[in-house]
């Protein structure tokens, strides 16, 4: 396990650690579920550390298989860092970041503060 189990605002996550294994793929996003899992985890929360360096270009489909993993299996994920200049580069991920942050089941936060805010607002099922 590369992870702990925290209560944020009320809500079990499993919050990875940053030294963990890249959240590169779908095979990655299976084995932290299945942490996140084990834990009674409601939301994974992934630092921007932890994901491979393609993860948020948006063509490789690496990001939309990783969710996708998290969606099917009803975790939310939350992805927890500073986007702010790979969205400035990139239109098609500010549209996504965007889109995602609208919804309920992922989430692109600065901080664990505002990760616990989102948590204690609408971002609730």
């Amino acid at each position: 396990m590369s992870g702990s189990l925290q209560t944020l605002n009320g809500t079990p996550a499993w919050v990875c650690d940053i030294a963990g294994p890249a959240l590169d793929g779908e095979r990655a996003a299976v084995d932290i579920i299945g942490d996140a899992y084990g834990s009674g985890a409601r939301i994974v929360v992934v630092p921007l550390g932890r994901l491979s360096p393609d993860f948020l270009t948006l063509s490789t489909r690496i990001a939309g298989d990783a969710i996708q993993k998290f969606v099917n299996y009803g975790l939310k994920v939350a992805f927890v860092g500073d986007v702010s200049a790979r969205v400035a580069a990139s239109g098609a991920l500010a549209d996504f970041v965007r889109e995602s942050n609208q919804g309920r089941h992922v989430l692109f936060v600065a901080d664990m503060g505002e990760l616990e805010e989102r948590i204690g607002s609408r971002w609730q099922e």
